[in-house]
């Protein structure tokens, strides 16, 4: 990403900008590093490919750091995601062993680089274990959880806990997924970039060119979910929803989706969906790569209304996007979807597919009343869910940190 700050100006304001280069001020120079485990596929990914170079816009010398695995280290980590949102999962000192090892490996390389930094941000449970691996920190780390990690399997968080209760300061998307840590926590709710090419507006021609080339008609509602093919996606129950309503109104499903290097999942799981899907020629399954955004946004403008029926879910920026682009949601009643999903206002929370199938039918009977639940989704995402306040509360939690370590350091 190019863009600079001024270019969003026009879709934030001008008040917003000059903000955040008044908070950038005094951080002018700081050396920041956000490590996380891939570099595309998922919110994570996105998040940072714009949040680093504004941030080195703004004069803080930014980088971003992939930790690097063999398939038994993402296994492992995948369990840890698992687990961390609540599945049973086995805990065995063999897969401890495995993280460990790839972290100690990870550290040789890295060790250089996050030692020397002012900040080093560190993205969920995959290279939170650096901490210990580097002895010679200076600066402030902080471990920024974006899973619901709300009611986590004990033994997995315990072990997790050790690690990550060293840290300077922890954040999470929700005030429910905050644990007991003996460090200040922070809150802050992830964002989209509203002029990426998942985001940006598009001509209606280039929306029906890419319907088109995947193959999807136009000639019934287009109902969409976007995400990964994970089970916590829950996209077997949007099949079902979609066969609930398909003898009363009839549309078309798309399930489109990818899969990220972090997670090995996916393959299992997108076979279970075409199994599901059982040939249905309405049910439209698409195995996307990670750079599809501008295929994603056309299939969200295309869409009548957009699903995310997840059973877990930190945040949900698929449901941002759909909201952004004036489509009301149908979401799973969790997570960081309920801070998004308003019912009756931006669309409505479900819990089931046979709650999903009612509201679809609700939806495509009263168009009117759809539109109206769009337009309340886009105004509720420019006043809460763009970069600008994302990258705002980042500069102040960095600001707020320094100034209170420093003033305990006085003190004692």
């Amino acid at each position: 990403m190019d863009r600079q700050l001024d270019a969003y100006e026009p879709v934030v304001g001008a008040s917003a900008i000059s903000q955040l280069r008044q908070l950038a001020g005094d951080l002018k120079g700081a050396r920041v590093v956000h490590v996380n485990s891939t570099k595309e596929g998922g919110g994570v990914a996105e998040i940072l490919d714009w949040l680093i170079p504004l941030m080195n816009e703004l004069g803080l010398e930014t980088s971003w750091e992939v930790v690097k695995g063999e398939a038994p280290f993402y296994n492992v980590t995948k369990s840890f995601h698992n687990a961390l949102q609540g599945n049973k999962v086995p805990l065995t000192r063999a897969m401890l062993d495995t993280y460990e090892a790839t972290l100690a490996e990870n550290a040789l390389r890295l060790r250089p680089i996050l030692e020397e930094a002012d900040f080093v941000f560190i993205h969920d449970p995959q290279p939170a274990g650096l901490f210990d691996l580097c002895p010679n920190r200076k600066g402030i780390w902080v471990w920024r959880c974006h899973i619901d990690a709300s009611h986590p399997q004990r033994k997995f968080w315990v072990y997790l806990k050790s690690l990550v209760s060293k840290y300077d300061a922890s954040i999470f998307s929700m005030p429910e997924f905050a644990q007991s840590l003996p460090h200040p926590q922070f809150i802050i709710a992830p964002s989209i970039d509203p002029l990426s090419d998942k985001n940006c507006p598009l001509e209606d021609a280039e929306v029906l060119t890419t319907l088109y080339k995947l193959g999807i008609p136009t000639d019934l509602p287009i109902l969409t979910q976007v995400s990964r093919f994970d089970y916590f996606k829950d996209p077997l129950g949007v099949i079902e929803a979609h066969k609930l309503v398909a003898d009363s109104v009839g549309a078309r499903l798309v399930l489109a989706g990818g899969g990220a290097s972090d997670d090995p999942e996916g393959a299992a799981v997108l076979e279970e969906v075409r199994e599901a899907a059982n040939g249905d020629e309405s049910v439209h399954i698409l195995e996307l790569p990670p750079d599809a955004h501008r295929t994603i946004n056309a299939l969200q403008r295309a869409s009548a209304l957009v699903i995310q029926k997840s059973t877990r879910e930190g945040f949900g920026l698929t449901v941002t996007e759909a909201l952004w682009k004036g489509k009301p949601v149908i979401g799973g009643n969790v997570g960081g979807i309920r801070q998004q999903v308003h019912n009756h206002h931006t669309g409505y929370l479900v819990n089931t597919p046979q709650g999903a199938a009612l509201r679809i039918q609700e939806m495509l009977r009263d168009p009117a009343r759809a539109g109206e639940m769009g337009r309340q989704g886009k105004k509720f995402v420019t006043e809460n869910f763009l970069l600008n306040r994302h990258l705002r509360e980042y500069l102040t939690l960095m600001l707020g940190i320094r100034r209170g370590l420093t003033n305990h350091l006085i003190a004692h």
